[in-house]
Formats: structure tokens, C-alpha cells, sequence
């Protein structure tokens, strides 16, 4: 179970986005940073466990050519083995700071060259694999920038080619090192054991999936049909894909092969955010219906089979959410953000 604690109060509010969330603990500081998008700029705030703010900083997409200003459609953190980066993205392009958001590094321009004049030019869904940050973009296409250990030197890497229509959102996770079950998914390539660790996958808004194998080339292994809805949000644990759809469900499926493991109609409305909580299996599913709910996923011992628990169900009255995750990897607290709403809720476990 878990009770309301104190919010932290926005100076804005947050916009209607998907994923509209971002959390990176501090641990070691006894802090934990929040970041919420809201228009053409995103708002950062560093808060103590009793939920306190201590800081805030409003970062601007940078100006590119055009006569309004640029729209941020994501703020994300990205823990990187060497260090942490705060990336932005906009309708004109990539943005990348240091982790307090004081000092920008890199700048990546959105080429529109094969955009039509009715298409709108964006980059969004944002994670980190190993030294690479992937990026997702209205093409379809994923850009994946290769990290130094320090410094502004970052570099493109590779562009995947695996969606036709826009990336909605990236989920990664250390590469399990492991020999895949049960039969190869459609379109899988993989030639030996250690091709098909799947450590990345890719969602778009046609509801298909892309799963890879990270590393000095990204390599696609499968994709996951869609069924007609949105898939704006994923997440990846121990070789499981958790998705949430525009229909309210959640599937799971196995990474390696593709194959659907388990449906759950979790919600009434569309699915706007996924989390997962690491260190024990915990998955946070928050959607358009105002509520929050917390599954146990457990591996079965016997065919890696995938089992579901209900744990908790959270609603926030007469609001939109848009934005949940957890606080911290053991998921004994999650934070909430809901359209045009002036503050961060908080829960704990009791």
C-alpha cells in the first residue's frame, strides 16, 4: 500500500505528453531530481525525501530557424557509465547537459529535408545503452550518439532504420547475458546465442516494436507487430518488454523472440507512461483514466514464463496523467504529473 505525501509545487504546470516525467535519484545527496516539460520550456527541481524543493531551473529549447519558438516534447536524465546527462528535445532539435542542467554540451540539429510541408519535425523517446544515448524522431529514424567520458566531443554514431512512422518512446537495459527461449519471433535474425541478447527496444506510433542488440553497430533482432493503436510507452527487464497501448492495455512479451506472454487490460483509457523498478520487478502503469497502477512481475523458474501480480491502484482525481515513475530502483515510491496541474504528487509505501 501506499499514502500521499507531500507535493512539490511546479511553478508552471505540465504539458499534455506522454512520458512526461522524468526522476533521477541522488542517493548519495539525499536528493532526488524531477523534470516536467511545459510548452517551449522544461522545469527542473531537486527535492529532499520529505519532498521539500530546494532548487529550480527552467531550461528553453534552443532557437532554430522559424518565427515560434521551439516546443520541448521530452526531458529525460541518462545515466551513463561514466557520467549523467540531462537530454531535451524539441521540434528543432537535441539538446544535451550536464546533469544540473547549468552548462549545455552538444547541440543536434533536426534536418527537415525529408519532411513534407504537412509533417511535423520532432525528436522524442530518449534513452542511454552502455557510452550511446538513442534518440528517437518523427521519421522514424533512432540517432544514436556516442558519449565520451567527458567533454562536449559527442558524436553520431549510427542512425537505425526499423520504424515507418514516429518513434514514440526507447527503453534499455544491461545486456542479459543468457541463451533465448522458446521459438524466434517474426523478422528475427539472430545467428548464435550472443547475437540475441536484446537490450533495446523501440516503439512507434503504429504500435510496432523493434527490439536490437546495442554496441559499436546497433543490430535489429525482431519486430513486434502493432494492432492498430499507439504504443507510447516501453520498458525492458530481464528480457521482458513491458508495453502500454492507446487501448489501455499492457502486454508483455519476450524480448529475445517476440513472443506475447501476457495481455492485461489495465486501464479504461490510453496508456501515457511505464515504469519499472529494477531491483524487484515492480511495473507502474499510469494513463488518461487518472489512475496509477503497480504490477509484480515474477519469471517463473520452468520455461521463463512471465507471472503478474496486482499490487496497487492509485487514482488522482479529475486528472489527466501524463507523467508517473518511480523514485527509486526498490519502487517503495513513485511520483505523478497530470495536465495543467501545478505540482508533482508524491507516494510512499506505508
Amino acid at each position: 500500500m501506499f499514502r500521499r505525501e507531500r507535493s512539490i509545487p511546479l511553478r508552471g504546470s505540465a504539458a499534455a505528453l506522454c512520458n512526461n516525467l522524468s526522476v533521477l535519484q541522488l542517493p548519495a545527496c539525499s536528493l532526488t531530481h524531477f523534470g516536467v516539460v511545459h510548452g517551449p520550456s522544461a522545469q527542473l527541481l531537486s527535492a529532499v525525501p520529505e519532498g521539500v524543493p530546494l532548487a529550480q531551473r527552467q531550461l528553453h529549447a534552443k532557437e532554430g530557424p522559424g518565427v515560434s519558438p521551439p516546443l520541448i516534447t521530452q526531458v529525460h536524465w541518462c545515466v551513463l557509465p561514466f557520467r549523467v546527462l540531462l537530454v531535451l528535445t524539441s521540434h528543432r532539435g537535441i539538446q544535451m547537459y550536464e546533469s544540473d542542467g547549468s552548462v549545455m554540451v552538444y547541440w543536434h540539429a533536426l534536418d527537415a529535408g525529408d519532411a513534407s510541408l504537412v509533417q511535423a519535425v520532432f525528436a522524442r523517446g530518449i534513452a542511454a545503452s552502455g557510452h550511446f544515448i538513442c534518440v528517437g524522431t518523427w521519421s522514424g529514424r533512432v540517432l544514436v550518439f556516442d558519449i565520451p567520458a567527458k567533454g562536449p566531443n559527442i558524436v553520431l554514431n549510427e542512425e537505425l532504420a526499423g520504424h515507418r512512422t514516429p518513434v514514440t518512446d526507447i527503453a534499455t537495459e544491461p545486456a542479459q547475458e543468457q541463451e533465448p527461449t522458446g521459438e524466434k519471433g517474426k523478422g528475427s535474425s539472430c545467428l548464435s546465442p550472443q547475437d540475441c541478447v536484446a537490450d533495446m527496444v523501440t516503439a512507434d506510433d503504429s504500435g510496432l516494436l523493434c527490439v536490437w542488440r546495442s554496441g559499436p553497430e546497433f543490430k535489429l533482432l525482431t519486430r513486434i507487430p502493432g494492432f492498430g493503436v499507439p504504443c507510447p510507452s516501453v520498458q525492458l527487464w530481464q528480457g521482458t518488454i513491458a508495453a502500454g497501448y492507446g487501448n489501455g492495455q499492457v502486454r508483455l512479451y519476450e524480448a529475445s523472440t517476440g513472443t506475447l506472454r501476457v495481455q492485461i487490460d489495465a486501464h479504461a483509457r490510453a496508456i501515457c507512461a511505464l515504469d519499472l523498478a529494477p531491483e524487484v520487478g515492480k511495473l507502474l502503469s499510469a494513463a488518461e483514466d487518472t489512475f496509477v497502477h503497480i504490477w509484480k512481475l515474477n519469471r517463473s523458474q520452468e520455461g521463463g514464463y512471465v507471472e503478474v501480480e496486482h499490487c496497487h491502484g492509485e487514482c488522482v482525481p479529475d486528472t489527466q496523467v501524463c507523467g508517473a515513475r518511480f523514485c527509486d530502483p526498490s519502487g517503495s515510491s513513485f511520483a505523478v504529473t497530470g495536465y495543467d496541474l501545478a505540482e508533482i504528487l508524491r507516494f510512499s509505501s506505508m
